[in-house]
């Protein structure tokens, strides 16, 4: 009798959508031990923090669309605007406390096309292409290292040292490529004859990025404190010098960037301190264990 009654009930549910409704409410409503199911959102995207990383993106893009057309200073600048950009992208979202799995991998993707694809376009196509077989993988190493870079940066993000990157971040080896083509052209001379200059600086890069040396992040640098009144002064000189003369002046600033991360290095080395900044998972876990106390 009760197995008709609930293949009889069943039969009413299915026929009838108000009956199907009042069971579902009264599901919702009933005293279950694991609660109410929640209701369904919808997932969305945050505006703000991935408009900046659209505009990198852009500029990446046409950083190539302005080394096919020959206008590498043009392709030079935009790689070099798409560096701030992607520096506020991330800033944005943690003051607007908008961060997402998504914005953090578009940001990646970003990354790869304006700071991988695009300086080795660009640089194959100021001085490598008559090179041939030299030049296109010089141009591939550097893409493939900066391909690299960042899938090991996403993957080592909650154990590796804040205070200093792995390798040469993405950003500073296509500032250095870019930074190279950009002064060369700024003073007149032609990729075919710096061929060899431009296939040595673009290995390096490239090379440099999958490294384990380490270059200061800059990222211990707390700007809501009250700074000294030297630095405020210090900060106004570097801008009069980037905008005296941008193209020399960045290059010099990430040429010495670039050579930094050697010096720390060997200066842990010659101290005794590990010149690895990875912690192991025993560090890592001492280390949270002192946060949280």
């Amino acid at each position: 009798m009760a197995s008709f009654q609930r293949r009889k009930a069943k039969n009413n549910v299915a026929q009838f959508p108000k009956a199907r409704r009042a069971m579902k409410a009264a599901q919702r409503n009933s005293p279950d031990p694991q609660g109410p199911v929640p209701p369904r959102r919808r997932r969305g995207i945050y505006l703000l923090p991935n408009a900046f990383t659209t505009a990198a993106l852009f500029c990446g893009f046409y950083a190539i669309v302005m080394a096919m057309g020959q206008r590498f200073d043009h392709a030079s600048i935009a790689i070099f605007v798409a560096m701030v950009l992607d520096s506020l992208d991330g800033r944005v979202a943690r003051l607007t406390n908008t961060q997402s799995e998504f914005g953090a991998q578009y940001d990646s993707l970003s990354d790869m096309v304006s700071f991988g694809a695009a300086p080795a376009l660009v640089v194959y196509e100021w001085a490598l292409h008559g090179m041939g077989k030299l030049g296109w993988l010089a141009a591939f190493v550097y893409c493939a290292g900066g391909a690299l870079r960042l899938a090991r940066f996403n993957t080592n993000i909650g154990v590796v040292d804040k205070r200093y990157f792995q390798g040469l971040p993405s950003p500073a080896a296509a500032a250095l490529v870019a930074g190279f083509v950009w002064l060369m052209d700024d003073l007149g001379f032609q990729g075919s004859g710096l061929s060899w200059a431009a296939w040595a600086i673009t290995l390096y890069a490239g090379l440099t990025m999958v490294t384990n040396v380490p270059f200061y992040s800059f990222k211990d640098i707390n700007l809501r404190k009250p700074m000294p009144f030297i630095a405020a002064f210090l900060v106004v000189l570097a801008l009069v010098a980037i905008f005296s003369d941008p193209s020399k002046v960045l290059f010099c600033l990430f040429v010495l960037y670039g050579l930094s991360g050697f010096g720390v290095y060997f200066w842990r080395w010659f101290k005794g301190k590990p010149v690895s900044i990875v912690q192991t998972e025993v560090e890592h876990d001492d280390k949270e264990h002192e946060d949280k106390e």
